[in-house]
């Protein structure tokens, strides 16, 4: 009986509210995305790369990581995870920094 008491206070604590088993799933959903995420990551031919060419110095050229890309079979994947993480540096999914932005504008 006190373990329960205990539970239900700590679910309001951490903003679960009334219905716990819920939330949990959706933490489960979460960690299933997360093993998702590491598997496109785990596939993707930049890991098996030279990680520098994906992040040039400011004026660098971005030739070699977009060559790259183009043969990648997780490229939309890769695209999608840094739109949605506003990646900010790098080649993520055969675009630049200033492609992703242009790219988001448009989509907006």
């Amino acid at each position: 009986m006190r373990l329960e008491a205990d539970n239900k206070e700590w679910g309001h604590v951490v903003g679960w509210g009334e219905n716990p088993e819920q939330q949990l799933g959706d933490l489960t959903d979460l960690f299933d995305a997360g093993e998702e995420e590491q598997d496109w990551q785990e596939r993707a031919l930049c890991a098996q790369t030279d990680p520098e060419a994906f992040f040039p110095e400011k004026g660098g050229s971005t030739r070699e990581a977009k060559r790259i890309c183009l043969g990648c079979e997780v490229k939309d994947e890769c695209l999608e995870y840094a739109l949605a993480h506003d990646e900010r540096f790098g080649i993520w999914g055969g675009l630049s920094e200033r492609e992703r932005r242009k790219l988001k504008k448009r989509i907006v």
